[in-house]
């Protein structure tokens, strides 16, 4: 072994920021722009007392606690503090994603390609390899970081200062960067990138949860999740820097924990070990469908699970949600008990229509995934055994797509569900499922045509197909923000989700839903006469 252990790390950084530069620029254009175009509407949008006063009232509602977090700021309110208010813990969530994906591509990702294995072959040190993927991750947070600081210093809002401003973006660096060693970390402990993916998100869907229900029972709790030390920054207020020193701090003793385990585990392998298979294979992998089921089962199960545990989380605060219509006891004793409840189970609905749109982005998440391995799959060499059966290959595009939409749609039911079941506990007048399910049955067929707009790409341009992952990213950009950026109609429209209205508050446009389904369908069907005519993918 070559003496110093860290020998070329220098070298396979610059080679990692090199091949990953396409990546990395538009996670940096999104994100970036995503500060500088909001931070220069907040003026327009908050510039009056009253639109000030109007949304203040707006963001310290539970509803919005537990999306945004606690609005702590003392009068008197200006812009910056409202779009403090609104983008840290949106933006700090985009920045946990992206760091995840970055971390588990460049080790786990790495090891299952053999590409480590060809690496270490050469004059490379034993720690090379993870500590370049390290300070990729510092690199990318680092520039990011900056450039959002500067994006707000060139947006000049009403109350902003530069300290302020170098906070946000320096703050949010640290918590992508942290998250990013999370997930070094659960690539030692899972033996392939799948199950690195699925306990890095594990871990932030966790600390997030963790975050949303202290902020809406006790703020001070907050505390117990490091994604919730970002909302103690305290921007454009305060301005408190030594959360930022935690997080660092943190992500230090993890790159410590994630060397010991990288030093102690065999190059491919994990330190949690995978239990041995059968000797003989089942009769139901006899097939494409069933076969492709059994390697996503772990993801398929962690999702719907998830999607449930998250619909539940939000739902066990629908009482505190309907609380709003109950702190001013004159304005009960004038509306009545009737018009009360009424009006309770509005403001319950109007959340859940907006718990919805989390529900229904985040399920075509592992469907976009199932369709894409199509290619993925293929290029790794892992098909060619079934292409060289008598199975056609509409039977196999068939049984990505089939299972993609079973996942997709359960996961989407599961989190309504969820969301009804711990909802029911803890809501005075209890509102019936069939309501809820106006949220599924509603964003199901908008589901279907963003999964459909993917296997287009898919057949269309196989390498090149994450560009769809465009489709529910602004989806959800415009439709979680929109409302609050002020953002036109016809914005809100360029993604099937914003085509459906608001429910389950309102009724299900049935006609659209049939209209959407039969887009869905007509995509699926293009994308296959676009995949079978290509050629196989390799490397």
């Amino acid at each position: 072994m070559h003496n110093n252990n860290f020998s070329q790390a220098g070298y396979l950084t610059r080679f990692y920021l090199r091949r990953d530069w396409l990546k990395i620029l538009i996670w940096l254009i999104g994100l970036v722009g995503l500060m500088g175009i909001g931070g220069g509407k907040f003026d327009g949008l908050y510039g009056t007392k009253a639109a000030m006063n109007s949304i203040v009232a707006t963001l310290k509602t539970p509803a919005m606690i537990s999306m945004f977090g606690p609005f702590t700021a003392q009068q008197p309110y200006n812009v910056a503090l409202i779009f403090a208010m609104e983008m840290m813990v949106f933006m700090g969530l985009f920045m946990a994603i992206m760091n995840i994906y970055f971390a588990v591509k460049a080790t786990r990702a790495e090891e299952d390609n053999g590409i480590l294995e060809l690496v270490r072959a050469h004059a490379v040190g034993k720690y090379a390899p993870l500590l370049a993927a390290t300070l990729e991750l510092l690199i990318i947070n680092l520039v990011i970081g900056i450039l959002e600081s500067l994006s707000l210093i060139a947006a000049n809002m009403t109350g902003a200062n530069v300290a302020g401003s170098w906070l946000f973006g320096l703050g949010l660096a640290a918590v992508g960067f942290m998250f990013g060693v999370f997930s070094l970390l659960m690539a030692q402990l899972s033996d392939n990138a799948r199950g690195a993916t699925i306990l890095s998100y594990l871990v932030l869907a966790i600390l997030f949860l963790v975050r949303m229900l202290t902020d809406v029972t006790n703020p001070d709790y907050t505390w117990w999740s490091p994604f919730g030390w970002i909302e103690k920054l305290s921007v454009y207020d305060q301005n408190i820097w030594w959360p930022v020193l935690a997080m660092l701090g943190v992500a230090l003793l993890v790159i410590g924990a994630t060397f010991y385990a990288y030093a102690h585990r065999d190059v491919t392998a994990g330190l949690i070990a995978t239990r041995p298979g059968r000797k003989q294979a089942s009769a139901l992998l006899a097939g494409p469908l069933t076969l492709i089921f059994r390697l996503e089962r772990t993801s398929f199960i962690v999702w719907l699970i998830g999607l449930f545990v998250l619909g539940a989380s939000y739902g066990s605060i629908f009482g505190t949600v309907g609380d709003i219509m109950k702190t001013n006891p004159m304005v009960a004793q004038l509306m009545g008990s009737k018009a009360v409840n009424a009006a309770t189970q509005t403001v319950i609905l109007n959340f859940a229509a907006l718990l919805a749109i989390v529900f229904v982005v985040l399920s075509t998440i592992p469907a976009m995934q199932i369709i894409l391995k199509l290619n993925g799959d293929e290029r790794k060499g892992w098909l060619e055994q079934i292409h060289a059966k008598s199975i056609s290959r509409l039977h196999l595009y068939c049984s990505y797509v089939v299972l993609a939409l079973i996942t997709g749609s359960l996961s989407l039911l599961l989190g309504v569900i969820g969301m009804y079941a711990a909802g029911q506990s803890v809501m005075d007048t209890p509102i019936p499922l069939s309501r809820f399910l106006r949220a599924f049955y509603g964003y199901l067929p908008a589901l279907l045509v963003t999964v459909g707009i993917s296997a287009v790409f898919a057949g269309l341009l196989p390498r090149l197909q994450a560009i769809s992952w465009l489709v529910p990213i602004y989806g959800f950009i415009s439709l979680y923000l929109g409302n609050l950026l002020d953002l036109p109609k016809w914005a809100v429209n360029l993604t099937p989700y914003g085509w459906i209205n608001n429910v389950p508050l309102r009724q299900v446009q049935w006609p659209l839903t049939g209209a959407l389904v039969a887009l869905a369908f007509a995509l699926f069907v293009i994308g296959f006469m676009l995949y079978r005519r290509r050629d196989m993918v390799e490397n």
